[in-house]
């Protein structure tokens, strides 16, 4: 694994962690329950809580939307099935940037699904006609014309606004953190040089590292408040005035850390290195390589050609991805020369956070964006030492005595221990850490299902002791530490590697008395040429 280290720490120019990607949903809260919807209506003066109301609100908003359009000379794009909404609008928005005219450049459409209110007469209202009918209102599936707007903001740079014209009147809002940066560096009058949603160089790569970590909540809020000025709204200032206002949570956070490589090749070189690495190991949840054509495989209209895991080819992109829950961390080459390390916080509430759009909650998730995409890193070997001594490897497979307390030995080769240690050098634990309930999933997968809630209290507690977990405060979580990946990553790779196919081709070959000649040369040949393989896998 040290090829991988050497890479990153002798050969990369430029390295930048910041914000990417952010989504961000808009919702008032008043109208997500039936009660609101009723007081909404009524607090427009109405005297009856009529659907009546909502159709003459929608009516309104949409004559106001393509006035809007209108007189702002706007295009209008119907967004097809496979379109890639985003490469449609980036002329327009950097049209836009290029003239130094910010606001909305154009608007989409698109049917999608959500849930809408609706209102019907109750059955059970009087039937006098002295009586007014009596409506409920419900939430229903209905797939209507949602309204992209797409803008230029002279901090932000490209956004997006997306609005439903129907209650509750839900927003989706996106924005990009690498955007802000290139934004603030322009104003600043740094000379940078861009790629592709991030930096490949900067002139004043200390200025970049503190702006970067300096974008809060507080920029993102005043920059969505700005860009609901731009556009048409659903509530009128009545409706604000009596509490109706929409409040923001965070839907999506993604956090990058990049490195840019000296030359391409070091980039390819590193990804080799670390499919190579990690691959027969078991750790990736996903590896993925991306060919940037349609294959087919069968039939009369079957690709021509060989396609095979080749990490260094030309037109593929090969992907390390990980999952937990419903967010995702991944690595991958940006323009064949800048490794992207990534993770994608979907819900925030997968780590025990809340979703509202404040200064703690997106301190919190920053913080869980960085751990987590460090962790990948030190997973994949980052940082790792090479080798284990002697000594190291004597008190893993030994029994010890830590502060008083008897760890029993891992010994080498044993199912159960090979299994144990295997399972923490699954990259599953980057995010959310080993518990007794994923040991035990681990092990029933690797070793037996009838692996015990005490067997893993027993096996949790002499990792701990060797040093190869360490448990999280206040909780009964653990972490892989480095030592333990550096052991089990090696112990992992030395049995899968080494041990077994030398044993088993040790069976196969072994010759019955008396032995010929030519065939005691071909053995002694074989032991040279395991004894070079030994040496070359240790090595890598």
């Amino acid at each position: 694994m040290g090829t991988v280290d050497r890479l990153l720490a002798e050969h990369v120019s430029f390295r930048l962690t910041c914000v990417d990607r952010v989504g961000v949903a808009g919702y008032v809260r008043a109208l997500q329950f039936e009660g609101g919807i009723v007081k909404f209506i009524l607090e427009r003066g109405y005297t009856i809580p009529s659907p009546v109301v909502l159709a003459r609100n929608h009516e309104r908003l949409i004559g106001e939307l393509e006035h809007f359009v209108t007189a702002h000379g706007l295009d209008v794009v119907r967004f097809r099935k496979g379109d890639v909404k985003e490469d449609i609008a980036r002329p327009y928005q950097q049209a836009a940037a290029a003239a130094n005219e910010p606001g909305v450049v154009l608007v989409g459409k698109a049917q999608e699904r959500m849930q809408a209110w609706v209102g019907y007469k109750d059955p059970r209202s009087p039937l006098h006609t002295d009586r007014h009918p009596h409506f409920s209102f419900t939430r229903q599936a209905r797939i209507p014309d949602h309204w992209y707007f797409y803008a230029h903001d002279d901090d932000w740079g490209p956004v997006l606004i997306k609005l439903c014209p129907y209650a509750p009147y839900p927003l989706w809002i996106v924005a990009n953190g690498h955007q802000w940066l290139k934004r603030q560096l322009a104003t600043a009058g740094v000379e940078f040089d861009a790629l592709d949603n991030g930096l490949r160089s900067v002139a004043e790569p200390a200025l970049a590292h503190r702006l970067a970590a300096r974008l809060s909540a507080g920029h993102l809020r005043a920059g969505i408040e700005r860009w609901l000025g731009w556009i048409p709204s659903p509530l009128i200032p009545d409706d604000r005035r009596h509490g109706f206002t929409y409040e923001f949570s965070v839907r999506q956070l993604e956090i990058s850390d990049t490195a840019v490589f000296d030359a391409p090749r070091r980039g390819r070189a590193w990804f080799e290195a670390a499919i190579r690495d990690h691959l027969d190991l078991g750790r990736p949840e996903q590896v993925a390589l991306v060919v940037d054509r349609h294959v087919v495989s069968r039939g009369k209209f079957r690709t021509p050609g060989r396609f095979a895991t080749e990490v260094v080819a030309r037109d593929v992109n090969p992907k390390l991805q990980i999952h937990y829950k419903s967010s995702k961390a991944k690595c991958y080459l940006k323009e064949g020369r800048a490794l992207r390390v990534e993770t994608t916080i979907n819900n925030p509430a997968d780590f025990d956070t809340r979703k509202t759009l404040c200064a703690a909650n997106w301190r919190a998730l920053r913080a869980i964006g960085a751990q987590t995409n460090a962790r990948f890193l030190a997973a994949i070997g980052e940082g790792q030492s090479g080798v284990p001594d002697p000594a190291t490897l004597e008190s893993v497979v030994m029994p010890t005595v830590h502060d008083g307390q008897r760890a029993p030995g891992l010994r080498f080769g044993d199912p159960r221990v090979m299994a144990l240690l295997s399972s923490i050098a699954a990259f599953a634990h980057v995010f959310a850490g080993l518990t007794n309930r994923t040991l035990r999933q681990h092990m029933a997968a690797r070793w037996s299902p009838d692996y015990t809630t005490n067997q893993a209290t027993y096996d949790l507690r002499r990792m701990r002791l060797k040093g190869l977990i360490e448990r999280v405060e206040g909780t009964n979580t653990y972490r892989v530490t480095p030592h333990g990946r550096t052991v089990a990553t090696f112990l992992t790779a030395l049995a899968g590697r080494v041990i077994i196919p030398a044993l088993t081709d040790l069976d196969s070959c072994r010759p019955t008395p008396p032995v010929p000649r030519p065939l005691t040369s071909a053995w002694r040949a074989y032991e040279r040429e395991l004894d070079a393989l030994v040496a070359a896998q240790l090595a890598a």
